[in-house]
């Protein structure tokens, strides 16, 4: 790259309460009849007045301290006026100069090193109506307004513009949504359109002390569109550059079907929003005492859960990211080793077994049907059986395999599964001497290479002996018979 790349990210998250932010309808609107949750305080009707979520206040307060941020004990509303066709009122309840957090920081990490990112701020403000469009594009166009989403209680966190690449800003996005799952503040589901990111980047040359022109990317709903719309980005303004073109400071919309991102308006400075206090509401004094009690109750973070496991499963890093990066794997791997007290030695061997089962064989399972962890069938003492019975022999690993499939389909347990379908692996020496010595009279080619210094023969030999077996056969033990056989023949 000829240029040095600056990206900063605004993320609007819908919070977990019960209520709206500035009335008492309810909070939970998907998938309900548009228009069914509204009242005459979150439609915007002259003469009725906001009152303000208390359980709001405290998970945004809960995501400030999570985010290592300063809170603000003496925050308060402003009035933020643009007079968009979502927004009921032609004015949206926000926070400008005095934000309930502000100056936190979010370290990320990126091909094995950490990199903080700081955070300007935490605020909050109410959600806007929800708008669909016809997809004709000529004369009989029209939208359609549903209000439901208007007034759900919205926290936005803004970086600093810390970022130098889409890959960062992923790595951002990823950890960020972890946080607010972690602390159970919200959802952050993309595809729910609660969790949402408006991307603003611009590009300099690497000795400039100046930023460029910023340009502010929306209509984003998946960490694949942020990345694909910057990348888009990226290019178009280094074309613009070298051509010696203006590149415009300007809000643009993301086609996902298209890949290109398009100009929607001129992007709007804060005098254009004309805020003011909100004379409805009250300045909000924040007692020492409840910020406290908030931070007592945090729960364990993401990066600090990410070090204990590597610390008392030593798991490589990589994995213990992937474990961390989602609230329900983590605490469905946590809940796997819990099934059963083990020394420490243990500990770390099963740990990074249930770690690659679940990393491997489980994500697949739930990529597949498009299921959540705790929708399983079956459950997680049965998981921790099933690699109990591999790690000590009792089933192969290709038997557990097959028995993991059926644990998927029918819930049962491996025992089960494996008693009603004869699958126990055959661990008795003696049964295996025969099956091994009815294979070697039976290849004596295979023999013969062996004595000659081909010892990749062994390989085959225990393939046929677990064929024989339908894949019962203890593997290991079937190797360690097979080159005693060998051995023996050799010296005769």
């Amino acid at each position: 790259m000829k240029y040095e790349v600056v990206i900063g990210l605004e993320v609007h998250s819908q919070l977990l309460t019960m209520s709206k932010m500035f009335c008492s309808c309810k909070s939970q609107y998907q998938g309900l009849e548009p228009n069914t949750v509204v009242c005459p305080v979150c439609m915007g009707m002259p003469g009725t007045l906001p009152v303000v979520n208390s359980k709001a206040v405290e998970l945004a307060i809960s995501t400030g301290l999570a985010l290592q941020c300063e809170i603000d004990q003496g925050t308060k509303f402003d009035r933020k006026n643009y007079p968009y066709p979502d927004l009921m009122k032609g004015y949206q309840i926000s926070q400008y100069d005095k934000p309930i957090a502000r100056s936190g920081v979010l370290e990320i990490q990126l091909d094995g090193s950490t990199k903080p990112v700081r955070i300007n701020r935490v605020h909050m403000e109410e959600d806007v109506a929800k708008l669909s469009h016809s997809q004709d594009g000529g004369e009989s166009s029209y939208s359609l307004l549903d209000i439901n989403r208007a007034g759900i209680p919205l926290m936005e966190i803004v970086s600093e513009p810390d970022l130098r690449s889409p890959e960062e800003a992923r790595s951002y996005l990823i950890s960020l949504r972890s946080i607010l799952q972690y602390i159970n503040v919200s959802t952050a589901n993309m595809e729910e359109g609660n969790f949402r990111c408006d991307a603003n980047i611009s590009l300099k040359e690497f000795s400039d002390t100046e930023l460029g022109p910023k340009v502010e990317i929306k209509n984003m709903n998946s960490f694949k569109a942020v990345y694909e719309a910057l990348q888009f980005e990226i290019i178009r303004q280094a074309k613009l550059k070298d051509a010696n073109e203006r590149i415009l400071s300007e809000t643009r919309g993301w086609i996902e079907e298209q890949g290109v991102t398009v100009s929607q308006r001129s992007k709007e400075e804060e005098a254009d929003y004309r805020y003011f206090p909100e004379p409805d509401l009250p300045p909000l004094e924040i007692d020492s005492d409840l910020i406290k009690s908030i931070n007592d109750k945090l729960p364990e973070l993401p990066h600090v859960k990410k070090s204990r496991f590597i610390r008392e499963y030593e798991l490589s890093e990589y994995d213990a990211e992937m474990i961390i990066a989602s609230k329900e794997i983590a605490e469905y791997f946590e809940s796997v080793m819990s099934t059963k007290v083990l020394p420490q030695k243990q500990k770390v061997v099963y740990g990074k077994n249930v770690a690659n089962w679940i990393i491997g064989d489980i994500l697949k399972l739930l990529d597949e049907t498009g299921q959540c962890v705790t929708e399983l069938k079956f459950s997680s003492e049965h998981l921790f059986e099933l690699i109990e019975s591999i790690i000590t022999g009792k089933f192969s690993n290709a038997i557990g395999k097959r028995i993991f499939v059926e644990m998927t389909k029918s819930g049962k347990s491996p025992n089960e599964i494996a008693e009603s379908q004869g699958l126990v692996q055959i661990s008795d020496v003696s049964l295996i001497a025969k099956v091994v010595d009815d294979v070697l009279d039976n290849n004596s080619k295979s023999v013969s290479d062996y004595f000659e210094g081909n010892s990749n023969v062994i390989r085959f030999l225990v393939g046929q002996v677990m064929k024989e077996t339908k894949g019962k056969a203890n593997p290991q033990k079937a190797t360690d018979l097979l080159q005693e056989r060998l051995e023996a023949l050799r010296n005769r």
